[in-house]
């Protein structure tokens, strides 16, 4: 075996150790590169050349070469921002993220600065658009497979009013306001009438009016009379329901009809003692003059509540429940919580609102720790959007790095496999956070020393070596 061996040797270890070096500049240089993963060389021995000895045979070393060089998927620690776009992982897995400019060419990624671009596709810096389900706005579940994040409206959709509450107390020390039965307030309530003095300031003891919206978000009143009975003793209050008459667009009403703008009018009763609703009943205006009495039964196919149809728009038929905070079981009236009272006070309105909402404008983002991406709306909306989906690998370091920040899957990685995020061993999503490098400086700069003291010390082998050499040479002279 001859000296020129040994310079093998040295060359070896001076190529294996140059690479180290390179793999821990690019861990150094790295050290603040969102979601990247160390790597780590390992060595192995060449394969040993065989000698005769006087003892038999043995074995020289013939220098070292690269055995792998692997990354390390430790987690790294989280940095908080203020964009709630910026997601990290808390453990396993990885974002998924597609090409723009090829539908099939995924990547995985555990950098997740994501921002939505000027078409409303979930990106990253480099414009690799994130994937995930899309979910269903009213039960927030899955729909179909796995697909970009991608917003198509930045609106949300308006929702036309279906139940109106109105919670009030009538002043039970009140007097009528009209007489005769106790329909009188639909009986002296003018649709036609020229001045707009559609039901004279007394002629009613209380009302009360919100709004209510149609299926394109517009908003219209809705306003409720309601009138005292007979006797200071009776329990019997009368209602009507009404809207402007201009907005009535009822096709069962003739033109300029004095009952246009009239929806439907009832009864309220109370218990004279207790001040509690007993019975409710209420007729719809049929528009020729005619009313339909509503049934108990009609209360339980509409939710418990008697439902009042209207006319906002042609042809769009709205129904608007009546809740006086008193629903209809199947077999009685039974009253809320909070409902309609008939106390010894001034009448007043204790509490009303009403369902349905106009168009919103998209206000912001927020993302859960499930990866379900929320929005909130101008119009007071919170819908779910998209759930954002991550991936794993039986074995990350089969992996393949193709730069930022990006991973491809190989025949050793095994497939992706998908799921939600905080299931089946995938981590969860923290937002407002980013995953640094999880690059530790002092253990690379130990390596750096070792490495740089390994490279000298194989340097020294080719100098002495060569000096070996040499002197061989010399013996010539």
């Amino acid at each position: 075996m001859s000296l020129t061996s040994g310079l093998f040797s040295g060359i070896s270890g001076l190529s294996a150790l140059g690479n180290s070096m390179t793999v821990i500049g690019d861990n150094i240089a790295n050290v603040n590169t969102v979601g990247f993963k160390e790597s780590r060389v390992t060595f192995q021995d060449v394969l040993s050349q065989t000698v005769a000895t006087t003892a038999g045979s043995a074995q020289v070393g013939r220098g070292t070469s690269l055995a792998e060089i692997s990354s390390s998927f430790a987690q790294g620690s989280f940095e908080s921002t203020n964009s709630s776009t910026d997601l990290a992982i808390g453990g396993s897995g990885f974002f998924i993220v597609r090409d723009p400019g090829s539908a099939n060419n995924e990547f995985y990624s555990r950098a997740g600065e994501f921002r939505f671009d000027k078409d409303g596709n979930f990106v990253n810096p480099s414009g690799y658009i994130c994937r995930g389900w899309k979910l269903d706005e009213t039960t927030g579940q899955d729909q179909g497979t796995i697909t970009d994040i991608t917003m198509s409206s930045f609106t949300s959709s308006p929702s036309e009013t279906s139940l109106v509450t109105m919670i009030m107390n009538l002043d039970s020390g009140a007097d009528n306001s009209s007489t005769g039965s106790n329909t009188a307030l639909s009986g002296v309530w003018d649709g036609a009438d020229a001045n707009g003095v559609f039901l004279a300031d007394d002629a009613s003891v209380y009302q009360t009016t919100l709004k209510v919206y149609d299926s394109l978000g517009s908003t219209h009143d809705v306003t409720v009379y309601f009138d005292k009975g007979e006797s200071a003793t009776d329990p019997v209050w009368e209602y009507i329901v009404t809207i402007n008459p201009s907005e009535d667009l009822r096709t069962i009403l003739p033109a300029n009809a004095a009952n246009t703008g009239l929806l439907a009018r009832g009864t309220i009763e109370f218990n004279a003692a207790s001040g509690d609703m007993t019975n409710l009943t209420c007729s719809l205006n049929d528009g020729d003059g005619t009313w339909t009495d509503l049934t108990n039964a009609d209360a339980t196919a509409n939710g418990g509540y008697f439902g009042v149809p209207s006319e906002f728009i042609a042809g769009n038929p709205v129904n608007i429940g009546l809740n006086f905070g008193t629903r209809f079981n199947g077999t009685s009236w039974a009253n809320n919580a909070l409902s309609t009272s008939q106390y010894s006070s001034a009448s007043t309105t204790v509490f009303q609102s009403a369902d349905g909402y106009g168009a919103g404008d998209l206000q912001s983002v927020s993302v859960a720790t499930d990866g379900v991406i929320t929005g909130q709306y101008s119009n007071g909306q919170v819908l779910p959007l998209y759930r954002v989906a991550l991936a794993k690998f039986q074995n990350d370091q089969g992996l393949y790095k193709v730069g930022g920040n990006l991973f491809s899957e190989t025949r050793l990685s095994g497939d992706p496999i998908t799921g939600k995020p905080g299931s089946n061993g995938l981590g969860s999503i923290s937002p407002n956070s980013l995953e640094q490098s999880n690059v530790d400086l002092a253990t690379e700069f130990v390596k750096m020393i070792t490495t740089q003291r390994g490279y000298q010390a194989n340097s020294k082998i080719i100098t002495t070596i060569d000096q070996m050499l040499s002197e061989l040479i010399n013996l010539k002279r």
